[in-house]
């Protein structure tokens, strides 16, 4: 890793998806987390002091694509996660249709979907999860992954996708129209803002 301190670490939408894509991170995923733990991108020697691994994660974290460099400390979303959650999921779905529900089932946001269907894939979302809950308990390593719904006999192009993860903790999940539009740097800011909710809610409770 360099000792450049012009040069910020920031996810990219790849290593978001390795960063929070499971409800028990391992070691990799929580370092790459820390790139997503301030109000703003960690440089170098800031990420560094974070994680202690995080010169021996650094080759394999850029040769797999979940890093990237930038020339610039990006800020993280400063704003009410409502007041911008239905902005940012809308460009990560081909039709600009999506949803963030919990994993519990309730719509926490929407874009282009009626509330009622909003309600009803939200409460899908929540069997999913608890669907792989129950695989993963009985040895299923693949449990935790993505499902796509479709009626194209191809199975080329899904009607609506599922993508859940989860932040510190908290279970979410995408629901997403049409083609997923995943590799787009909205995935990384909608993560970043929920990370950030979570914590002013945690400063404002203390």
């Amino acid at each position: 890793m360099t000792d450049n301190n012009a040069q910020w670490v920031m996810l990219t939408p790849r290593g978001a998806l390795r960063a929070f894509g499971r409800q028990e991170p391992d070691a990799q995923a929580l370092a790459l987390q820390a790139l997503l733990s301030g109000d703003a991108a960690l440089d170098m020697d800031q990420w560094r002091a974070r994680v202690p691994d995080a010169e021996t994660l650094w080759p394999q974290a850029l040769e797999q694509g979940w890093v990237q460099l930038i020339r610039r400390p990006l800020q993280g979303p400063d704003t009410r996660l409502d007041d911008f959650v239905q902005h940012v999921v809308a460009s990560l779905s081909g039709e600009r249709r999506a949803v963030l529900a919990s994993d519990s089932g309730f719509c926490l946001g929407r874009a282009g979907v009626a509330q009622d269907e909003a309600d009803a894939v939200s409460a899908a979302a929540a069997d999913l999860s608890a669907f792989a809950a129950r695989q993963a308990r009985r040895g299923w390593a693949g449990a935790g992954g993505y499902a796509s719904f479709g009626t194209d006999p191809d199975l080329l192009m899904p009607d609506v996708s599922f993508v859940p993860f989860w932040v510190d903790g908290a279970g979410y999940c995408l629901v997403l129209f049409g083609d997923p539009l995943l590799n787009n740097p909205a995935l990384v800011e909608l993560l970043w803002g929920i990370k950030e909710a979570g914590t002013r809610f945690q400063a404002q409770a203390a």
